[in-house]
């Protein structure tokens, strides 16, 4: 499986964490650098191997449109933008993809499966790591936990239960905390208390889903997103 490896261009360091944190869920894509000046991204990418560029557009001295008609013609291009009026230009330049902020990771990923090196797609890769690490008791002390085994995860206040098939993990977090690490693919909250795997689904209703044979109740926020999500699955 071919590495990829990819620089982040960004005058906004709350953008550039976000992409940073959503690059490491990928497991083959290496993150050289990332820089929130857009001159100092020329020289880096004369200077190192780069395949792929996540690349703001309104950046201050030269926006990512400008950029973008500089550096190497084999470098991949995402833009990340806030304004929609660039899109068409950056089709224009041949981009592989256009990001509008906010953009979720489900986004990010779609985007990526567009990448290609050498011309061969990356849309059949396995791009999502298939575990998260959970802390238990003590300073460094963490579980390796496999995100298939994950039937739901339900929120206690400051703590999570990681509720599996056999057993439970309590650990100090939050479920927006942990939702930011699971694939939204896979994943989806039903209720302020609860994110279930959708993949161990046994049975619904118009308010409970079944797991495990144990019910849950979907929240009233929740149930549009839910059921536009299971209607995608449908026969």
């Amino acid at each position: 499986m071919n590495t990829i490896r990819c620089v982040i261009v960004d005058d906004e360091p709350p953008a550039i964490r976000l992409l940073k944190k959503y690059v490491e869920k990928v497991s083959f894509l290496e993150l050289v650098t990332t820089t929130t000046n857009p001159l100092a991204a020329l020289q880096i990418l004369e200077q190192e191997e780069v395949d792929l560029v996540f690349l703001d557009i309104q950046m201050p001295n030269l926006t990512g449109i400008q950029l973008s008609k500089i550096i190497k013609k084999q470098i991949k291009i995402i833009f990340t933008t806030a304004y929609p009026q660039f899109a068409l230009e950056s089709y224009d330049l041949n981009a592989t993809d256009y990001l509008l902020k906010p953009f979720d990771f489900e986004r990010f990923y779609k985007a990526i499966k567009k990448v290609t090196l050498d011309g061969k797609s990356l849309t059949n890769q396995n791009l999502i790591n298939d575990f998260v690490f959970v802390k238990t008791d003590g300073k460094n002390n963490f579980k390796k936990i496999k995100i298939s085994e994950i039937l739901y995860i339900e929120g206690l206040k400051n703590y999570i239960a990681l509720h599996l098939k056999n057993n439970q993990i309590i650990t100090y977090n939050t479920l927006k905390g942990i939702k930011d690490s699971l694939p939204s693919t896979d994943f989806v909250q039903i209720h302020k208390s609860f994110i279930i795997s959708i993949h161990h689904i046994e049975k619904t209703t118009s308010s409970t889903i079944l797991i495990n044979n144990k019910e849950l109740p979907i929240g009233d926020t929740f149930r549009v997103k839910l059921f536009e999500l299971l209607n995608s699955y449908k026969l």
